[in-house]
């Protein structure tokens, strides 16, 4: 999507009831139970508990780590509050209320937790008074008091220190990883206007702030990535102001603030060269990149990832998704064969007047320079479509390709109905991240739909967009550039990051 953004506003997470359990652990001999005073512990626990509390509500964050030598199979936690706090959203597990008293059981893909591991679940409450923090935690019906009678545990932790560099990045399996292995998913927001404002007359950044001060206001909202959408015309001095010299280095400073913050971030190329005279009447016919094209140009596009791939190599931290929303079908009359020999191929495409570079091209261009970074590839339909994405997977030497995924509740595929027969079998196999999203009338509750789903599916988010635009159709998050959250929208979502980590 182009020309909106969003933002986000402040909440630190911070109290921390940390407890934990020794249970006695029994032995079965001959159909009866005995134990005994050398009896090791059956599973000894500490429960981590972390809110961010925004005055009528908050967000739990619950951390269960397993202290013991052996994994344990099924969980149930459970701990009571004393005020009159009251569910209203849970995730990563099943969570349910009666009177003060809270559980939460393990879902079908977190139900194991490893030796010296550990599981994590958040849910959203509101409440008036006053929000004491429980201190009953117990799990499996065991109270947690914390004690560890053979080791002493260190917590790994895949958040970003505050004051840290964002984690290097690559692809293992079906998932981000860090450098050390531990999986990671791309939570936070994009900034729109790197991809417009230049070509309109609007300098750079569209006047917003790009200091930071504006990343701190980030940080309240547990924003852990940005997705900064570039203008391939603008980076190489062809078309626009500022442009060439100028406009890389404003991107190359706002990556390396954002990086240094422990932000990754994800460089977009979202507009681009290429008249399209057949293009629909809502569409600009302009060959310049002053617009949203059905595909990439085969003219500058390669050229552009060549310069971004060179100036960013060695900074795994960065992201590529390498054309927003592709669309080549719509151009080929709707043909999706077509559309999709298009997308990776490249070259002459039906309906498309100027040569086109394929998914394979850009990928190619990335690696001729010796660069690392973690790709990401949007399907057909805007990036909606993802049936045929994985017969057609470019091929990368370096396996360190991801999908990249927009749904907006005006798409397509809307539903967990089409998401799960369309984009969970992907997911299966590669990771996701779901570039943008967002829906059409500045309320949550779709948006809160698509991110439960991919909490469970494993997937990264970055919802349209930090800008304070006003919303007033949707997709734009914030009211100002200190954070403040458009009410609906950006209250559901920066209480929802808050909640969650990467």
């Amino acid at each position: 999507m182009s020309g909106r953004v969003g933002q986000h506003r402040t909440a630190l997470a911070a109290l921390g009831a940390v407890v934990s359990i020794v249970s006695t652990a029994l032995m079965a001999a001959g159909g009866s139970w005995a134990s005994g005073p050398s009896a090791a512990p059956a599973f000894a626990c500490r429960v981590d508990y972390a809110t961010n509390d925004w005055g009528s509500g908050f967000g739990a964050d619950v951390t269960i780590a397993n202290l013991g030598a052996s994994a344990v199979n099924g969980w149930t936690l459970t701990y009571s509050y004393t005020g009159d706090q009251t569910l209203q959203h849970g995730w990563s597990g099943a969570w349910s209320q009666s009177g003060r008293k809270v559980t939460v059981t393990n879902t079908n893909w977190n139900g194991t937790i490893p030796a010296k591991g550990s599981v994590r679940a958040g849910a959203t409450f509101s409440y008036s008074g006053g929000n004491a923090e429980p201190t009953d935690f117990a799990v499996n019906g065991a109270t947690c008091t914390g004690d560890n009678p053979t080791t002493t545990t260190t917590t790994t932790t895949t958040t970003a220190p505050v004051d840290g560099s964002a984690p290097e990045l690559r692809v293992s399996g079906n998932r981000i990883v860090t450098s050390d292995g531990v999986p990671h998913r791309l939570l936070g927001v994009n900034r729109s206007s790197g991809e417009f404002a230049c070509v309109q007359g609007k300098g750079m950044w569209d006047g917003g702030p790009v200091d930071q001060a504006s990343v701190d206001a980030m940080k309240t909202w547990n924003i852990h990535a940005v997705r900064v959408p570039l203008n391939e015309e603008c980076w190489l001095g062809v078309h626009g102001e500022p442009g060439g010299a100028p406009y890389r280095q404003h991107v190359e400073d706002y990556v390396d603030l954002l990086v240094a913050n422990g932000i990754n971030v994800i460089l977009d190329l979202h507009w681009t060269w290429g008249a399209y005279a057949n293009s629909p009447d809502w569409h600009c016919k302009d060959e310049h990149a002053v617009c949203q094209k059905p595909m990439p140009d085969a003219r500058y596009s390669p050229q552009f990832w060549t310069g971004v791939a060179t100036t960013f190599k060695g900074n795994d931290a960065v992201v590529f998704d390498l054309f927003n929303e592709p669309y080549p079908e719509m151009a080929a009359d709707w043909d999706k064969t077509a559309g999709w020999q298009c997308w990776r191929d490249g070259g002459t495409c039906t309906g498309i007047p100027y040569e086109v570079a394929g998914m394979q091209d850009l990928v190619d261009a990335v690696r001729s320079t010796g660069a690392t970074n973690v790709l990401m590839l949007g399907g057909l339909e805007w990036a909606n479509d993802l049936r045929e994405w994985l017969t057609h997977k470019p091929v990368d030497p370096l396996g360190n390709i991801a999908v990249s995924w927009h749904a907006y509740s005006f798409n397509a595929c809307a539903t967990e109905t089409c998401w799960d027969a369309q984009v969970a079998p992907v997911a299966q196999q590669v990771p996701i991240v779901l570039g943008e999203f967002g829906q059409d009338d500045c309320g949550f509750d779709y948006m809160r739909r698509l991110v439960d789903w991919a909490d469970a599916h494993h997937i990264g988010y970055l919802a349209w967009t930090w800008n304070p635009w006003g919303c007033t159709t949707g997709a734009v998050l914030i009211k100002d550039w200190n954070g403040t959250p458009e009410p609906g929208v950006g209250e559901g979502l920066k209480a929802h990051l808050l909640s969650v980590t990467p």
